[in-house]
């Protein structure tokens, strides 16, 4: 068994899906801090040739709230989904698979959930399914009771929960995990090299870190399949 864990993001980059492709299992870590002006809630397009931040409307977002416990801003959520949507239809018009990812964005979007993390957990496994990959997801603030574990220790004891053999992280957590603590209890320590080499985006230049919407827009689902599977796993 191997599991990753990783905060959800909305509509992360093609990384992201490289490491839950990575594993047997990927935890979302839902129940920790969200923070203000960082990626949860927003991520970028191109628009014009440019990359053009977007963001999903909360209510009363705080530094001081877990993730799982935000809600979407009701008020304005209508409003902002309808302009979204133009945005993307009217950037990617050209794009080959613009209906298909635009039904993809509606589903995840369709004005349902009210909590964050629905809307997030739903787009990771909505994107997930269309590229026909199946590793299984679970929720942080539904499973393991042990919040009070905080850092590596909340890692280690998530993956003993889950019978793991291996745990993997992003390449950026190199400095936080400490390779003996995690052999201590018999579990291996490994991270992701994603390979995020670029793509044909039409007739422009290359524009590199977009969200998945992105990607989507501009690769059949054997492509994505193959793009999602294009990493290696380090020492």
């Amino acid at each position: 068994m191997r599991i990753g864990v990783m905060q959800p993001y909305l509509f992360p980059y093609l990384g992201y899906f490289q490491l839950v492709q990575a594993v047997d299992r990927f935890v979302i870590y839902d129940d920790v801090t969200y923070i203000k002006q960082g990626w949860v809630n927003r991520n970028q397009i191109r628009v014009n040739g440019q990359p053009y931040l977007f963001t999903l409307p909360l209510h009363a977002a705080s530094s001081n709230t877990l993730i799982c416990d935000l809600e979407l801003d009701r008020g304005k959520f209508g409003a902002w989904r309808t302009k979204f949507l133009r945005t993307i239809a009217q950037a990617y018009a050209r794009a080959p698979y613009v209906h298909a990812t635009l039904g993809v964005i509606d589903e995840v979007l369709d004005g349902q959930a009210t909590q964050l993390t629905e809307v997030l957990a739903n787009g990771i496994r909505t994107v997930l399914e269309h590229c026909g990959c199946t590793t299984d997801l679970v929720l942080t603030s539904r499973k393991y009771r042990n919040s009070s574990l905080t850092g590596q220790d909340r890692i280690i004891d998530i993956c003993l929960q889950e019978r793991a053999r291996m745990y993997i992280n992003a390449p950026g957590g190199r400095h936080l995990y400490d390779r003996s603590s995690f052999a201590a209890h018999g579990l291996e320590l490994r991270f992701l090299r994603p390979g995020l080499s670029s793509y044909a985006q039409g007739k422009q230049e290359f524009l590199s870190g977009l969200s998945m919407i992105d990607v989507l827009m501009y690769n059949a689902p054997e492509q994505l399949h193959s793009l999602i599977n294009t990493f290696e796993i380090d020492e």
